[in-house]
């Protein structure tokens, strides 16, 4: 490698505490110079070293002060420049660059090299670059050592072998594959044949699995008469048993022996591993076999190669015998190896020699917490994991009753796979004391059975806990888990607790106990929890909370509420999505203005979100209410292009232009109705019924009736009490009385609002004994009368002159606190 300048020469440095070092300097045959210099500043004139030196002198102390000092060989550099020692004297530059490219200085590598060429008149070769690229290549820098290689093709330098032989080994370290490439193919354009590369490139391909592009790279040996040496016989063959091309890789033994390399171990351990990872152990063996009649001897990559082709080929038998074989040599097993072995035990040993490896992965130097988790993995993967409890025992076990991680990774698979009972032994054994490490972990093993739905298994580790001193997050995940069991006094013990000790509750914790409130039906309660909530100032909502406040609210009609609540989720700051806007209008429909509800809508569609079914239908009621049809038809078309429409959609509109008296629209939208496939609902019927009745389009009124009894559709409690309504209004106090008998056998019964209508019903046709006996049959049918129903019945005692009467059920009424 004289070619590379001795950049691969070791740099042998003297001891540095020595004050007075010399180097020896053959300046040819005629004469021999010595060389003395001090650790301290380097005086220029005190050892003769003036202007009129030779460049050879000069050269002679520059390579003197590289092997020893970096900063006194650049002092002295800068000095041979000053005194133009540099014309022409490339082995100067290239002393100098060495030190450089030792530092790591690239850009005054680069600036050096293109003062070389101008100021100093030095014709730039392969060596000058060889320089930085071999420090490249010791210091393992992928990207300026490609740089080197460009700016050489760029300046027109062409690389010679041992340029290649540095940047190849370089790419090869750290697999580069796309610079190995290029430089690979720069090195065939200019016909430069380096054994190493080739190598190289067939190494890197084999190693990413890019086995065409090695095959390739082996046709290129051919192609270009390379003489291949022993380490390219070691990497074609290799090449060959790793994508387990077995036949071709025995042909480059056969050529490597016909061509006067003896086969050593390596090659036939490289056959040993290709032979193993195609499941072919038979050949494996037999080579292992044979090697004594070849002079070879088994080595320690030998037997680790067969345990692991045993290991594919699930034989544990096999692989125990090697094993043990590898032990009994002196040998270790790699990592490798003790996973095989692991992963066999798991699925084929008993408890006793499954205990074994573990224990010589702890002799190697594993840590007890890697041990354990390859060990359970390998339990995992067998699905015998219920048979570790049998296994971990005396030390290994001790070691996990002591240590938090340890500990922490078993009880957590044995939690995993519902192993509970040995998880909470462990938990109980444990040795260490540290209470904040141990609720933690208590929390995470209860949220993971949580998770894994085994909510019984929650329940039973919580009650085995030994601390029970009050823990917000632990205590907080039980009143969920009850809630879900349906276990509503647990869950609201639980936050009796939490409410009576010193923790204050977060925002989560409220949400979980509103939540539980609101699953068991107690909505007042879930109220008061959000007044208590509110109270704590510094406790601000997110928008899973905000949205279950509007439901509750709605729920219990407290529409200021509700109100107050949108205005607050205003002013939050809150990031508003689809689901925030579809929540905000079904809750607030009734408590906020239709113009607001206008702008959300509107504003919804505008950032792209699209409105659920339900969220349309409370829009088409709105503006139905609001006499805006206009708006409510282009929501309906809306709808209907989204493809979200559904028979309450039009019932809703229908229901709308019936309250507003447009039975032309009414009739056009139920014809619409029918003719996208929605037949007439009991709802339409009735809000026929009603508008006709209203109307005193009594013949419309009795073909509706007769178009329900064609269509099988069953009267509701809405039906009976419109028909009584009706004709109660004409007098027909026959036809009421009917209605009131088909009501009774239906199964149905009068409601409160049938016998309202009745009392008046009855009012108008001069019944007033009728009517007060009503009143009377309703409390016996537990059924209490409201303020219409006095309402209705004082009216008809007035319209009949029954004064008297009419006075005392009005006080009645004021006693009722009505």
């Amino acid at each position: 490698m004289e070619e590379v300048s001795g950049c691969e020469e070791r740099v042998n440095r003297k001891d540095p505490n020595s004050k007075l070092r010399s180097s020896r300097i053959d300046n040819g045959p005629e004469e021999k110079i010595y060389v003395k210099h001090f650790d301290g500043e380097l005086d220029m004139n005190e050892y003769g070293m003036v202007s009129e030196l030779s460049v050879e002198r000069c050269n002679a102390i520059l390579k003197d002060l590289e092997r020893s000092s970096d900063s006194k060989t650049m002092r002295f550099f800068e000095w041979m420049r000053e005194n133009g020692k540099l014309k022409g004297n490339v082995g100067a530059y290239n002393l100098a660059l060495r030190v450089l490219g030792r530092r790591g200085d690239w850009d005054g590598a680069e600036t050096m090299i293109q003062g070389m060429s101008g100021d100093s008149n030095c014709q730039v070769d392969f060596r000058v670059y060889n320089t930085l690229i071999y420090a490249c290549y010791k210091q393992g820098h992928v990207e300026l050592g490609t740089k080197w290689l460009r700016l050489m093709l760029e300046n027109g330098v062409q690389p010679n072998v041992a340029t290649f032989g540095m940047l190849m080994s370089l790419y090869q370290k750290g697999w580069n594959v796309a610079e190995a490439e290029f430089a690979f193919s720069q090195m065939r354009s200019f016909g430069i044949t380096c054994q190493s590369a080739y190598s190289a490139m067939i190494t890197i391909y084999t190693r990413m699995s890019l086995y065409d592009k090695a095959e390739e790279v082996i046709d290129f040996i051919q192609e270009d008469k390379v003489t291949l040496n022993s380490e390219n016989w070691l990497v074609l063959l290799n090449a060959y048993s790793q994508q387990g091309k077995l036949q071709e890789a025995e042909r480059v033994l056969l050529s490597m022996q016909n061509s006067g390399f003896s086969p050593n171990i390596v090659a036939y351990n490289m056959l040993i591993t290709g032979y193993g990872k195609s499941s072919n152990m038979d050949a494996a063996q037999s080579i292992f076999r044979n090697l004594q009649s070849v002079g070879l001897e088994p080595d320690e990559s030998t037997y680790r190669s067969m345990i692991e082709g045993w290991g594919r080929a699930e034989n544990y038998k096999e692989a125990e015998w090697y094993y043990h074989e590898l032990k009994g040599l002196g040998f270790k097993p790699n990592s490798s190896n003790l996973y095989t072995m692991i992963h066999l035990l798991a699925k084929y040993a008993d408890e006793e020699d499954a205990a074994r490896t573990p224990d010589d992965m702890k002799k190697m130097g594993c840590q007890y917490s890697s041990v354990l988790g390859t060990f359970l993995q390998a339990y995992e993967r067998a699905g015998r994991i219920d048979r570790v409890p049998l296994i971990l025992k005396g030390s290994f076990y001790e070691h996990v009753l002591v240590n938090q991680t340890s500990c922490s990774i078993l009880v957590m698979a044995y939690v995993k796979h519902c192993l509970v009972d040995d998880a909470i032994k462990v938990l109980q054994e444990k040795h260490w004391k540290d209470i904040i490490f141990e609720d933690n972990l208590y929390h995470l093993v209860i949220c993971s059975c949580k998770e894994l739905g085994h909510l019984e298994n929650s329940v039973k580790i919580y009650n085995q806990m030994p601390n029970k001193k009050p823990n917000l997050h632990i205590m907080c995940t039980m009143i969920d888990i009850y809630s879900t069991l349906g276990r509503f006094s647990e869950a609201e013990n639980l936050y009796l607790e939490l409410k009576s000790s010193e923790i204050s509750l977060d925002m989560i914790a409220f949400s979980i106990v509103v939540r539980m409130y609101v699953k068991s039906g107690s909505l007042k309660v879930a109220c008061s929890v959000l007044e208590t909530m509110d109270e704590q100032k510094n406790i601000v909502p997110d928008i899973y909370l905000f949205r279950d406040m509007l439901r509750i609210y709605q729920q219990c009609g407290m529409l200021d509420k509700l109100r107050d609540l949108y205005y607050r989720i205003l002013k939050s700051g809150v990031t508003w999505d689809a689901e925030m806007y579809n929540c905000v209008i079904n809750c607030c429909s009734r408590a906020l203005p239709v113009d607001e509800l206008s702008r959300l809508f509107d504003e919804m569609l505008s950032r792209g979100f699209s409105p659920n079914t339900i969220t349309f239908n409370v829009m088409l009621d709105v503006y139905g209410k609001s006499r805006l049809f206009t708006k409510a038809r282009k929501v309906l078309w809306l709808a209907r292009k989204r493809g979200l429409v559904d028979a309450i959609s039009y019932n809703t509109i229908i229901a709308a232009y019936g309250q507003s008296k447009d039975i032309k629209k009414m009739l056009s939208t139920v014809r619409e109705m029918q003719f996208n496939g929605f037949s007439v609902s009991l709802e339409v019927y009735n809000c026929l019924l009603d508008s006709y009745g209203k109307e005193g389009q009594l013949e419309s009124f009795r073909n509706v009736l007769r178009r329900m009894k064609e269509s099988s559709c069953a009267s509701d409690h809405y039906t009976y009490n419109i028909m009584i309504n009706i004709y109660g209004e004409q007098g027909w106090i026959e036809e009421v009385a009917n209605v009131l008998t088909e009501l009774k056998e239906s199964g149905l019964g009068p409601d409160l609002c049938s016998y309202n209508t009745l009392i008046k019903a009855y009012g108008i046709a001069g019944m007033v004994e009728d009517a007060v006996v009503l009143v009377k049959e309703m409390r016996e049918n537990g059924i209490q009368p409201d303020r219409i129903t006095y309402t209705n019945l004082i009216n008809a005692l007035h319209k009949n002159d029954e004064f008297l009467e009419a006075v005392k059920w009005s006080l009645w009424m004021k006693q009722m606190g009505l």
